[in-house]
């Protein structure tokens, strides 16, 4: 079992809910209202998966495992909390192998066109949004990521 405080984190976690919800209130714009609301599923995302872990350990302080079941989930829903990363706007995901992507879990698209000059593989990037247009919420944003090690990603996929 990791020496990892997920009593802490989860108190983290939900101070950082808390005070997302609070400064919704302030929205003006439905871009804003869609950023804090992304944000507020991804924290639930994390607080449920921190909760999962502690009932783990709980179960695996509070009983046997002789099969060491409880051991692995409890391993597994640990790395699976470490790889968290939160996405508010375009998620882009490039299979380099087959030269296609997908944006937002959405259909798979090929990349490779081809012409009588050759083929040309053109995929879309990811441009980073700007403080500015986030608002109060970039400093937040920066916040958990740093008190917490979860990744947040506030990116536009651009088509070139």
């Amino acid at each position: 079992m990791s020496d990892f405080n997920f009593l802490m984190f989860y108190a983290k976690l939900a101070g950082f809910k808390l005070l997302v919800s609070a400064n919704r209130i302030g929205c003006e714009d439905e871009f804003s209202k869609t950023l804090h609301d992304r944000l507020l599923a991804g924290l639930d995302a994390a607080i449920d998966s921190t909760r999962h872990i502690m009932d783990l350990q709980r179960e695996l302080l509070s009983g046997d495992d002789p099969d060491g079941m409880i051991s692995c989930e409890l391993q597994g829903a640990e790395e699976i909390l470490a790889r968290c990363r939160i996405v508010l706007l375009d998620e882009l995901e490039i299979d380099f192998d087959t030269h296609e992507y997908r944006v937002d879990g959405g259909e798979w698209y090929n990349a490779l066109s081809a012409d009588c000059d050759g083929i040309e593989i053109s995929y879309p990037t990811t441009v980073s949004v700007s403080d500015t247009e986030i608002g109060p919420l970039a400093t937040i944003i920066r916040d958990i990521a740093r008190e917490t090690g979860i990744a947040i990603s506030v990116a536009r996929v651009v088509y070139d």
